[in-house]
């Protein structure tokens, strides 16, 4: 089953469009667990069990386990998430970008250390940046294209005159993620739910290709905005929310409050989609 194939399996089973970010701060964490970094694989396995039937896809993002030492631990909540949520597949948020054998390298950790369906990666050293992890036919991988981040504007928002149209930067890259770049139809881009008219430009660019679109929740996205801009029936969008889910209590209830805010989110998007 290819990564495309899950996100539909996912979407139509658990009705969602709600990515769950895991983005775990041990300093965050409820008050028997909090500031112990060997508890990273508790929190977050929790959290899964608790939303595993509410989401499209799980996004767990590699520097929160790196920074506390957990890529063991990493490894570990991968395994969980294949054993007791199969139907949910998982985007490793790595957002890498280099070439070659360097690259060969950085795929074998996604799809092979931790099993991933599919991977972030930044685009803007190439293509042959991008090959090797097309060369695993049944995984996935998104281009940071039109970020949420304010800065996104310094390179994205540029025209590229040595391009016929002079497009913007994020545009061309949406329309190479739509073509050329798109070998097997694994490609996928990562577009901010704080940009909904960027959204909307990037679907008429990409009609086909599934967006990944972090930014509903903490980082203010407006859920009903995104799917207007972003949904098809034929075209799937990932919403991603990370902290609005995974700290919604710090309490006892942590697990409880992340399923409430989950299922709020999940509806919220559904209806949007009208």
């Amino acid at each position: 089953m290819t990564f495309l194939d899950q996100l539909r399996n996912a979407a139509t089973q658990n009705r969602s469009l709600l990515c769950v970010g895991l983005d775990p701060e041990p300093k965050r964490f409820p008050a028997k667990l909090q500031g112990d970094p060997s508890r990273i694989y508790d929190f977050c396995a929790r959290i899964v069990d608790a939303t595993a039937d509410l989401a499209i896809a799980f996004k767990p993002q590699i520097a929160y386990f790196a920074a506390h030492r957990a890529e063991d631990q990493l490894e570990k909540l991968m395994e969980h998430m294949r054993r007791n949520a199969p139907h949910v597949p998982t985007i490793l948020d790595a957002k890498r970008g280099d070439i070659g054998s360097t690259a060969e390298q950085y795929a074998i950790e996604a799809f092979e250390r931790y099993g991933a369906d599919s991977v972030t990666l930044s685009p803007f050293m190439g293509f042959d940046s991008v090959a090797p992890y097309l060369q695993y036919q049944d995984k996935g991988a998104f281009l940071l294209c039109r970020t949420s981040n304010p800065g996104g504007d310094d390179l994205q928002a540029q025209r590229l005159a040595s391009v016929a149209g002079e497009p913007l930067l994020y545009e061309h890259v949406a329309r190479l993620a739509q073509g050329p770049w798109n070998l097997n139809g694994q490609l996928g881009l990562v577009v901010g739910a704080t940009y909904p008219a960027e959204i909307e430009r990037v679907r008429a660019l990409a009609p086909t290709v599934p967006l990944l679109i972090p930014g509903v929740g903490a980082q203010g996205g407006d859920a009903a905005a995104t799917v207007k801009a972003g949904w098809r029936a034929d075209a799937p969008i990932i919403v991603n929310s990370s902290r609005a889910i995974i700290y919604a209590s710090s309490g006892d209830d942590f697990e409880a409050a992340a399923r409430r805010a989950a299922i709020q989110t999940r509806d919220a998007l559904e209806a949007a989609k009208g």
